[in-house]
């Protein structure tokens, strides 16, 4: 007896096996896993040095700044990586509508080097 559905028998049964390792794992690392608590083990650590001050504390806007422009350049290259692959299928269109993407990206870049945000002052 062969249903339309028995070549999805081996996808139901890897996500009966994922499903049951994700409620089985936790389990046994609650059952089995170490019990003793102290101050020590219970403090925030973040990356090998000891808290200082609050977790609430105000940020630069230069932090922000630099991140999204990080994001703008890197949305650059996803853009440019797929376009130098059809450079010559898309031709002289193509390079016109990268050209002003790209001098689109290289006038932002002027505008915000010239009104200092890339300046780090502390």
């Amino acid at each position: 007896m062969d249903t339309p559905l028995t070549p999805y028998l081996p996808v139901a049964a890897v996500l009966f096996a994922a499903g049951a390792l994700a409620f089985i794992i936790p389990q046994l690392s609650t059952r089995l896993g170490p019990r003793s608590t102290n101050p020590i083990k219970n403090a925030a650590f973040e990356c090998g040095s000891p808290v200082i001050g609050s977790a609430r504390q105000r940020f630069a806007v230069k932090f922000y700044v630099v991140a999204l422009l990080f994001i703008v350049f890197d949305v650059e290259a996803v853009f440019l990586y797929p376009w130098a692959v059809n450079f010559r299928a898309l031709g002289w269109f193509g390079y016109a509508t990268m050209a002003i993407f790209a001098s689109t990206l290289v006038v932002g870049l002027i505008y915000v080097w010239k009104k200092g945000a890339l300046e780090w002052e502390s």
